[in-house]
């Protein structure tokens, strides 16, 4: 089988087992609109009926059951409908349950592969797209039409012209509908690209509200939100007036198709060929029939936009489904290897990090160093699995990272960015990372490791003090200690810190130490990211990063040189002054 026929069969069993159960509430939704439909001829029924027979007998008994026998199939027409408006309304709810975990795992993953966060966002908001719509009057629309020949034959049958009549703005209706799916399918993209690209800016301005504020750039930043806003502008625009002018044609065109038939049915009963209330009856059953195509013109952008937001959701639930799950593999215990590890960055593809090769011991701690830009925060990262390996691979314990499940290999690791954020929950939930059992001892234990557990009974609800934007906003230093505890808990095999202290004060500083100190003595590895020597105090291998290499590995000793021995300042002299970290010569390795 070729990869795109793999590719199509998994499509369809992905899709499949989304609508599973779907296809008979479906069938069931399409007989109900029938039946509606019919129920729907009851107007011009009656008023045919009522101009033919009651007036012409001037009977009110005729009348009076006429006139109840049409309020109850009125009120069974409304139930039917409210039936099957709430079965549209529930079939929406469905597949947000489905799909919406779905959704949200691969806006967790995106930005992993250079998307952005508005990016990522609009698979959400995809579903919610979805959902909206099967609640709107696009499906009942949709519905509705394939029924439309029962109305085109009641009107057929009072008079063949009168049934031409019809059909003829039928089909006008409907080239009008085909050439509103035409002009408004190309500018769905670029609406779409439009509204991520102003989202983006609009995310960028609040993550940055307080260096907008202190820098007085506010009104540039909302200049340039303005100009992207400007476009998204444009472009809804015209897919409006496209929308509203084939809705305003579509009208005018019923309104006078129902004026012809009027026309027309008045001159067929001066001739003697059509009686008068065949005239009301055909004009109302015709207004019936055209109504779906004008009902879906009217709808037009939402059914594009839902078509389109299935589609994209059909591609999520594909591309999940193509990932296999791994099996389970003993914890590690032993080392972390890479292999020729490289990186590239996922937009352009240019070389981040190249042919990276090192092995750790369990019970070593690394502490890697160069300059600012040279590939330390990929390196960390492709350590963890964040970030995807071009070539090579990343092994624990001889395991490369894609091998361990997902949900596994995380109890094995602990990490601290370097952008330090915690989730908007409680501190307990935070540095649990939302376990479903909550372990308070592993709690304590992991804030007691990260020197924190004293400041967090100090908050006042202590570990059930939230944090984020309902909660307590803490300082850099409360929340990248709280990280660190976080990254601690569950004492995990691999433990990677970027720049852990750049936001730690004196206390603070000794308190990580510890941590990677008692991650060393358990057997873990501690790999850590630093720019300030303090924070290398309980590492005992080096890793040089430069231009995206590793140019220097090995033990802490011959990279940096032995600690020198501290002296009185009084009795140093000057050229005994502790010097910045200089490469050793010997331990260099080769670009």
């Amino acid at each position: 089988m070729r990869t795109g026929d793999t590719k199509d069969h998994i499509k369809m069993k992905q899709v499949r087992k989304i609508t599973a159960g779907l296809r008979s509430v479906l069938i069931y939704i399409f007989c109900l609109s029938g039946l509606i439909n019919i129920l729907a001829l009851t107007g011009s029924i009656y008023m045919l009926q009522i101009y033919d027979r009651a007036l012409g007998s001037g009977s009110i008994p005729t009348l009076l059951t006429l006139s109840a026998l049409a309020i109850g199939l009125y009120l069974f027409q409304g139930l039917f409908d409210i039936l099957r408006s709430q079965l549209l309304v529930r079939i929406g709810a469905r597949l947000d349950r489905q799909i919406a975990p779905l959704a949200h795992r691969v806006v967790v993953d995106m930005p992993r592969f250079g998307y952005s966060t508005a990016e990522a966002l609009e698979r959400g908001r995809d579903v919610d797209t979805v959902r909206a719509f099967l609640g709107s009057q696009g499906p009942v629309a949709i519905f509705d039409i394939p029924w439309m020949p029962v109305f085109l034959v009641f009107v057929y049958m009072l008079h063949p012209l009168l049934g031409a009549l019809t059909l003829g703005g039928m089909v006008v209706l409907t080239l009008l509908t085909v050439a509103a799916e035409l002009m408004t399918r190309r500018l769905t993209g670029a609406t779409q690209a439009a509204v991520i690209q102003r989202n983006a800016i609009a995310d960028s301005n609040a993550r940055n509200a307080d260096v907008i504020k202190a820098m007085g750039f506010a009104g540039r930043a909302v200049e340039r939100f303005t100009l992207a806003n400007r476009d998204h502008l444009d472009l809804h625009t015209r897919a409006n007036d496209i929308s509203g002018t084939f809705g305003a044609l579509s009208r005018v065109l019923r309104m006078i198709l129902q004026s012809a038939l009027l026309g027309l049915g008045a001159y067929l009963t001066i001739t003697g060929d059509l009686s008068a209330g065949a005239i009301i009856a055909s004009s109302v059953a015709s207004s019936r029939a055209l109504a779906p195509i004008d009902m879906a013109i009217g709808n037009w952008k939402q059914v594009v936009g839902a078509r389109a937001a299935f589609a994209r959701l059909k591609e999520t639930a594909v591309a999940l489904a193509t990932a296999t799950e791994p099996l389970s593999l003993p914890a590690p215990k032993a080392s972390l290897r890479l292999d020729g590890v490289t990186v590239a960055a996922p937009g352009s593809g240019r070389v981040l990090l190249a042919d990276v090769t090192m092995e750790l011991a369990a019970g070593q701690a690394l502490g890697i160093i160069g300059p600012s830009g040279s590939g330390k925060t990929t390196l960390v990262k492709a350590m963890t699995g964040i970030t995807p390996v071009l070539r090579g691979g990343v092994r624990l314990d001889g395991a490369d990272l894609p091998q361990w499940p997902e949900a596994e290999l995380g109890r094995y690791i602990g990490y601290l960015p370097q952008d330090v954020s915690l989730m908007d929950a409680t501190i307990a939930e935070n540095i649990s990372r939302f376990a479903a059992q909550t372990d308070m001892t592993a709690i304590v234990a992991a804030a007691l490791a990260a020197g924190v557990h004293e400041m967090i009974v100090k908050m006042p609800d202590g570990y059930q003090t939230r944090l984020g934007a309902g909660g307590i906003l803490p300082s850099g230093g409360q929340r990248q200690r709280i990280a660190l505890a976080r990254a601690l808990y569950g004492d995990p095999f691999l433990v990677v810190l970027d720049e852990p202290n750049s936001n730690l004060d004196n206390e603070g500083e000794a308190a990580l130490s510890e941590a990677v100190a008692g991650v060393r003595a358990r057997g873990g590895i501690a790999v850590v990211i630093a720019h300030r020597p303090t924070a290398l105090s309980a590492v005992n291998m080096i890793a040089v990063v430069q231009g995206g290499r590793l140019t220097a590995f090995g033990p802490k000793e011959d990279i940096i040189g032995p600690k020198p021995v501290p002296q009185p300042a009084a009795d140093r002299p000057a050229a005994d002054m502790p010097k910045p970290m200089v490469l050793q010569p010997a331990q260099r390795v080769p670009a």
